[in-house]
């Protein structure tokens, strides 16, 4: 480097930064609209300057600093904006419209595991049904055998059927009414 103090120009922007700091965030409030988002702009500002390897004076320092915040702020809002166009993109095709309004096509991740919550307690409710109030309530309800296609399968009465399939649901709507509080 030369004798013109190369060393220093880093801590000769480092100072300009230093002094410029509030104004720079004001003015990237000013346009963002958000003093979030100038804070990281300010903080992503002193991350350059202080990594940045200058081979000449830089003849007006603030100047410089607010060029390098501009250039900064735009490449942010490209960024978002591109962001935002792929995500818009990817919703499209994850979603279905019905009747003009937008249907989840998944559920959100809260939806997904509650939904896991309440399966895993109705199987738990299921396994502790007695043996034959399970199986009436898993060929009915599970396999899609009517009452009396059910009733023919296990050899009892139509009457038994529904007294088991009825106490079956019973029991579930007590594990799984519990799980609500």
């Amino acid at each position: 480097m030369d004798g013109a103090g190369g060393p220093d120009r880093p801590n000769e922007l480092l100072d300009a930064y230093m002094a410029k700091r509030d104004d720079l965030i004001r003015f990237l409030t000013a346009r963002l609209r958000s003093a979030t988002a100038a804070e990281d702009l300010v903080q992503d500002l002193y991350l350059r300057v202080a990594s940045l390897e200058l081979t000449e004076p830089v003849d007006n320092p603030s100047a410089y600093l607010y060029r390098l915040a501009s250039n900064l702020m735009l490449d942010r809002l490209r960024s978002d904006r591109r962001a935002g166009a792929r995500d818009a993109s990817w919703l499209q095709t994850r979603r279905v419209e019905m009747g003009g309004e937008s249907v989840a096509d998944e559920p959100s991740p809260e939806q997904a595991a509650y939904g896991k919550q309440r399966l895993g307690l109705a199987a738990q409710a299921i396994a502790e049904l007695p043996p034959k109030t399970r199986r009436a309530f898993e060929l009915h309800k599970l396999q899609g055998l009517t009452q009396e296609e059910t009733a023919q399968e296990l050899g009892v009465s139509r009457k038994t059927v529904e007294k088991q399939i009825s106490t079956a649901l019973q029991r579930l709507m007590a594990k799984l009414g519990g799980a609500e509080t």
